[in-house]
């Protein structure tokens, strides 16, 4: 399952705080807020998706991720590569290195990730 655009940002501001209440949330968006009942919303979406889930404190609620930041955007990643590039890694490498605009420096150190990335695969 996949978050909306509105759910990845209010997952971001959970993944930051850890826990968190919705008074908290809600200031963490810029201004113009959203609406209250339109965080409580997409929280309710989120739990019931199974990305987060709460504790009762009284007749609060604190938020907490049940799925690390790195989980998802890994599977979010590999779904991309899949859908829009055949399922093929080199097909989103060159992609990313001819058709954005990366540095040379960021080349640099994106060629010494591989490098490292592969002397451990070897090991």
């Amino acid at each position: 399952m996949q978050l909306s655009k509105s759910e990845e940002q209010l997952m971001e501001y959970i993944w930051k705080r850890s826990k968190a209440f919705l008074k908290d949330l809600l200031d963490d968006f810029p201004e113009p807020k959203p609406a209250t009942t339109t965080v409580a919303t997409l929280l309710k979406r989120m739990t019931d998706k199974g990305f987060i889930a709460y504790t009762r404190h009284g007749k609060s609620r604190e938020y907490y991720p049940l799925i690390k930041k790195k989980d998802y955007f890994s599977k979010h990643l590999n779904r991309l590569i899949k859908n829009f590039f055949d399922d093929s890694a080199s097909q989103f490498a060159s992609f990313l290195t001819t058709d954005t605009n990366l540095s040379a420096s960021e080349l640099e150190d994106l060629r010494s990730i591989i490098d490292k990335q592969i002397k451990e695969k070897k090991k």
